[in-house]
């Protein structure tokens, strides 16, 4: 597992939520530039002890994961990218924070997302889109005599639970050369693939109790996360 030390973490404060949400009414540079000290207080800080003590819990059931609390490895960038986008705000209205396991590239990577927009809190845990390899590595899964079947139980065991989802489809098609039935054909149509549970963000966010919330929630989610992991690893 890869990570740096930090202080002990006793949860985000409220202001974190009230940073976001102020955030959301000014998303302008001269906004956030007043209110930098603010973001790493009251964001940044608990942000990074938080990656630290997750990334310990999500060791339990993933020894290999990644928990790096730096910008750009778990802790996403505040940067919107506006190239290709109508929307030109410049700043994320969210702290998005990843922790990923595997060889190839921290985005090609199967991983548990984290994911404060208030007034939600969004879990994650997966790949959320596939790049042209990992997308025909997955099919050619999906369609194997044994991995196949174990992707249609832990998704099957994921819809069951209240509150939880598996997302990613996007095609309409079959892709060509590819034939299969029931919740494999459906699968065969995702071009990623990530369970999710999203909530109204709980007062465990403010204390030290978000760990054993998110990890319940994750350990849910972790056969997904498995097989994908077994996926990349026969790519990577």
């Amino acid at each position: 597992m890869t990570m740096a030390s930090t202080e002990d973490f006793a949860g985000f404060p409220r202001q974190c939520s009230e940073f976001y949400a102020e955030l959301a009414r000014n998303n302008s540079k001269s906004w956030f530039d007043e209110h930098k000290n603010d973001y790493e207080q009251y964001v940044m800080v608990p942000a990074r002890s938080f990656v630290f003590e997750m990334g310990k819990r999500l060791a339990e059931i993933s020894p290999k994961i990644n928990a790096d609390p730096r910008i750009n490895k778990s802790i996403f960038r505040p940067y919107r990218d506006t190239r290709f986008s109508k929307d030109k705000t410049p700043y994320k209205t969210h702290l998005g924070i990843f922790f990923w396991e595997g060889k190839l590239p921290k985005m090609e990577c199967s991983g548990f997302y984290f994911h404060v927009e208030p007034p939600v809190l969004f879990l994650g845990a997966g790949i959320h889109c596939f790049s042209p390899k990992l997308l025909d590595a997955y099919r050619q899964s999906v369609v194997d005599p044994k991995e196949g079947p174990a992707l249609v139980k832990a998704v099957t065991k994921i819809r069951s639970k209240p509150g939880y989802s598996v997302g990613g489809r996007h095609y309409k098609k079959l892709p060509m050369g590819f034939q299969a039935e029931g919740l494999s054909a459906e699968l065969l149509l995702h071009n990623g693939l990530f369970a999710g549970h999203e909530v109204n963000i709980p007062d465990d966010v403010y204390s030290h109790g978000i760990i054993d919330y998110c990890f319940g929630i994750f350990k849910e989610m972790v056969l997904v996360h498995r097989w994908l992991v077994r996926m990349t690893d026969r790519i990577g």
